[in-house]
């Protein structure tokens, strides 16, 4: 098999760019997609804020060693299996589901700190970030944070102002000049992903 084209995708939490990754697996069938979301570190060991809070929007939050060296396998062409996170729901995690994950010939990249990780940076063929106005992005977060995860409003904006923000501002938004493309999510990225599917179908 030929090396993997592998392709970056970041923003800030509620840009969309889960939604984008997603409707760009479906246009391509020989992808695969390495989420920085299962490699958040236990809960118990997470960075905590002033007040006692776990920061799960830190670098610091994800085991960076073990996603960089499974996307290196990837690329390498072998699978890996892996725990997936499950949004530290305490039922879901007493019966997690394992995942296997099979190199292809695109692998899709995903996570807020892609860019800002360097020894991840370095492994990206095609680098693209996902921009959406701040309004916006905090919407979508309280909605999917409170349908999907459980979290309360008033979670949701203590943890969007104490830590979502700052970690948007000092690690996110800076990586935006490493992009090779910049995807407007105002209201939808068709345009977008016509354009990268016919540059990565073969």
């Amino acid at each position: 098999m030929n090396k993997p084209i592998v392709v970056g995708i970041t923003g800030g939490s509620g840009s969309g760019k889960t939604l984008f990754m997603k409707e760009l697996m479906k246009l391509l069938p020989d992808s695969t997609l390495h989420s920085m979301d299962n490699y958040y570190i236990d809960k118990e060991h997470q960075p905590k804020d002033k007040r006692g809070i776990e920061n799960f929007d830190t670098p610091q939050s994800i085991d960076e060693a073990k996603f960089t060296s499974d996307l290196t396998q990837l690329i390498a062409g072998e699978s890996i299996e892996l725990k997936e996170y499950t949004y530290n729901n305490d039922r879901e995690n007493q019966n997690p589901r394992f995942i296997k994950v099979e190199s292809k010939p695109v692998i899709l990249v995903e996570g807020i700190f892609v860019f800002h990780m360097k020894g991840v940076r370095d492994l990206l063929d095609l680098k693209l970030y996902i921009e959406a106005p701040d309004y916006l992005m905090m919407k979508r977060r309280i909605i999917r944070d409170a349908k999907e995860r459980g979290y309360d409003l008033e979670d949701v904006l203590y943890r969007y102002e104490h830590h979502v923000t700052p970690a948007y501002k000092k690690y996110i938004e800076p990586s935006r000049d490493c992009a090779d493309l910049i995807i407007p999510n105002h209201e939808n990225f068709d345009v977008a992903l016509k354009v990268i599917t016919a540059f990565l179908n073969p």
